[in-house]
């Protein structure tokens, strides 16, 4: 659906002349500038920092539903919002991006143990001898996200891993939440999220019986699927 017109007006009225942009580095942590000044279904999307290569991504933009400026980025398929970017005024916009983004795009890029609460470092996610059983392939699937660098996301959730096949679009992940204190699994299935049951812990060792019970199995599908649906 194309954005109104009266939404566009207005980004372009405040943004459309942005000196901001001028003082922003080509690269930054490894990801690249682009300006971009282009409708995206419900957004408006104004500028990014990404890398392909690492499936890593920054963009703001103004969000048509709830007529406000938002950052989202993704780390492989996993796409979110970060929160200290919103905002529905364009001049505290800016003033978020000159506090907040370098170290935003920093963290994207670079795993940051700081970023990691009391609640979830007592789990002692990081110090997981997972290496057996979590090969780095797995029925077709790379080991994207590993436990030695939990994923920070939304509502108290760290991914602990991922495995993924970009090319399928699909992916199969084991979160933590500290407010629930358990672990659980979804999957993408062409990029389509899908919640599973099977997976869900209360620890490490009860995730690590379950995944020796069940993870082949479940990728196998996630792949079977995948492919009969493309």
């Amino acid at each position: 659906m194309p954005l109104k017109e009266k939404i566009v007006e207005r980004v372009k009225s405040e943004a459309g002349e942005w000196p901001y942009l001028e003082t922003l580095p080509d690269e930054l942590h490894t990801l690249q500038f682009q300006r971009l000044y282009r409708e995206n279904e419900d957004m408006y999307e104004l500028f990014s920092y990404t890398s392909e290569e690492r499936h890593l991504g920054f963009c703001a933009y103004f969000h048509q539903e709830t007529e406000e400026y938002k950052v989202r980025v993704w780390i492989g398929l996993t796409e979110f919002c970060l929160l200290q970017f919103i905002t529905a005024s364009f001049e505290t916009f800016q003033h978020h991006l000159q506090q907040y983004m370098e170290g935003a795009i920093h963290d994207l890029v670079v795993y940051n143990p700081d970023s990691m609460s009391y609640v979830t470092r007592e789990m002692n996610i990081t110090a997981w001898d997972y290496r057996a059983l979590l090969p780095e392939r797995l029925e077709g699937f790379e080991l994207f996200i590993t436990p030695e660098a939990p994923v920070r996301v939304l509502n108290g959730s760290y991914i602990v891993f991922d495995y993924s096949d970009f090319a399928l679009k699909s992916n199969f992940i084991i979160y933590y939440n500290e407010f629930r204190c358990e672990f659980f699994g979804e999957a993408r299935i062409l990029n389509i999220p899908e919640m599973n049951y099977v997976f869900d812990s209360k620890s490490l060792p009860e995730l690590e019986e379950k995944l020796k019970s069940h993870l082949t199995d479940r990728l196998q599908e996630i792949r079977r699927r995948s492919l009969a649906e493309d």
